[in-house]
């Protein structure tokens, strides 16, 4: 089921996908919900699945000049409090990961565990924002293009851009969708986001972590570390992948999806 409901000046777009325990997927940077599709219909097999377009992506519009995490996080609460959705497993692919680990903080009481799906607990580091600030300004600039055409093909694994061509072409293809001032706030947002890692040391909440060994936006040596500190942390290694798991090795990421929550 497609849907949109009012947040705020805009409305935030949703499909609801399945029965079971309840599953939300939170898409990242330069992505919509329809990065999902796929994976998602596999996922719903045997869960409900939840995918949104978090504000300012897809078709969910812009309510804000800062798209900060929390407001973000308050944008899938409404839909969870519309579909009269009371607890639910939340992953985030990269910055869907910001999103759930600001969700947590807001709202942990409706969460049995979350996922950071190629994603970190930490702020940006001078250099990142330094980076944000750029491609602010390419998109001010009505170049826009650039940041699909150089960012997307860089979330795969180098050695599967050949095999994987359809899919790089359909990543960008959606990225493409996103308008340029919905661009810049989550940008704007992703600059000011707070550091979380003391967050999922003391949640005691079951957190999955999944790495890529070939991640070109994240050190695996630098979030394996993280993770195999954190108490309550488990940790999913695909060896063959980079940024973009779910479509560079599904298969290894809903078997353990779907076990991990099937234990909750």
């Amino acid at each position: 089921m497609l849907n949109s409901i009012p947040f705020y000046s805009s409305t935030v777009h949703f499909e609801d996908l399945g029965s079971g325990k309840v599953i939300v997927l939170l898409h990242g940077y330069l992505e919509t919900m329809d990065i999902w599709a796929d994976f998602a219909k596999n996922l719903a097999k045997n869960n409900r699945v939840i995918t949104i377009d978090i504000p300012g992506h897809g078709k969910s519009g812009k309510v804000n000049n800062i798209h900060d995490m929390d407001l973000m996080a308050d944008a899938v609460n409404t839909v969870l409090t519309f579909l009269r959705i009371e607890k639910c497993f939340m992953v985030g692919h990269s910055m869907g990961g910001y999103v759930t680990l600001s969700f947590m903080a807001k709202y942990r009481y409706k969460l049995y565990g979350i996922s950071l799906f190629h994603s970190t607990p930490f702020a940006d580091s001078d250099e990142k924002k330094a980076n944000r600030n750029r491609e602010i300004t390419l998109v001010k600039e009505g170049k826009k293009d650039i940041l699909f055409t150089t960012n997307i093909p860089k979330g795969f694994a180098t050695d599967n851009l050949e095999k994987l061509s359809e899919e790089v072409a359909c990543a960008k293809a959606i990225g493409a969708q996103n308008n340029e001032e919905g661009i810049i706030a989550i940008l704007e947002g992703m600059k000011i986001r707070a550091d979380r890692q003391d967050l999922i040391k003391e949640t005691g909440l079951p957190i999955l972590f999944i790495l890529g060994k070939k991640d070109n936006y994240i050190p695996f040596d630098l979030m394996y570390n993280v993770a195999r500190r954190t108490s309550t942390g488990e940790i999913l290694t695909l060896e063959n992948s980079g940024h973009m798991g779910f479509i560079e090795e599904p298969e290894v990421c809903l078997q353990k999806l779907n076990s991990f929550v099937y234990q909750l």
